[in-house]
């Protein structure tokens, strides 16, 4: 798949979740994202309010992660938190599951716990996608969590935290992509650091891309 330079960069949700990132790294972030036009900046929810306020008249959205990276916050929790980041700016909400849940087979807990964060989300017309963490699943479970996501009424399935063992796999996303159907939205996130591993998250399916190496790849067309 060839795509330009532009079309790439509105793939990707530039991303900075490192614990030690300071006002400096977050502002350096915001820059990058609004020279190169990226889908969205996604920080800790510490960081939305200064990563909205940086990013007001763009097109760039301000995106921030709940029950991260482990997902085993109470739902109640996760629903708190993302009120707040929403009401700090932020236009898009990643959610963990509930990893250890959807291991115990409760899937009606897994389902419940994304609806109520989809839920507050919905209700400010904002995104939800959901995080599976694929690289601590089974190719079953990876199925299981995709289908509990799309009933959850999430908008996007999500391979990874990134903060886990590995992150997306093209196989990974070609198995949600099955799963979920040709409609649903697939995001792929973690150890992309290359212009041909991008496009290849893309050729399988993937929609949207979770990357910290935005400047790296998008480098590589010039």
């Amino acid at each position: 798949m060839e795509l330009t330079k532009a079309q790439l960069a509105k793939y990707m949700d530039h991303t900075m979740l490192k614990p030690k990132a300071t006002k400096e790294v977050i502002d350096q972030t915001i820059a990058e994202a609004l020279e190169y036009n990226t889908a969205s900046v996604c920080v800790n929810p510490y960081w939305v309010k200064r990563v909205h306020e940086g990013l007001k008249d763009s097109s760039v959205n301000t995106c921030s992660v709940i029950g991260f990276p482990l997902g085993a916050n109470a739902t109640a929790i996760k629903v708190a938190e993302t009120k707040q980041a929403l009401a700090d700016g932020a236009d898009e909400i990643d959610m963990v599951i509930n990893i250890g849940e959807l291991k115990d087979d409760n899937d009606s807990f897994v389902q419940e716990d994304i609806q109520a964060v989809a839920n507050a989300c919905h209700e400010q017309g904002k995104l939800l996608k959901v995080i599976i963490e694929a690289c601590l699943l089974t190719d079953d479970e990876k199925r299981r969590a995709c289908r509990l996501t799309v009933a959850g009424g999430a908008d996007f399935v999500k391979t990874s935290t990134g903060f886990s063992k590995w992150g997306a796999k093209v196989e990974d996303v070609k198995l949600m992509r099955e799963t979920v159907g040709p409609d649903f939205k697939i995001k792929a996130a973690g150890g992309i650091h290359h212009k041909d591993e991008a496009l290849a998250m893309i050729a399988a399916g993937a929609n949207r891309l979770g990357v910290s190496a935005s400047v790296q790849i998008l480098s590589e067309f010039d």
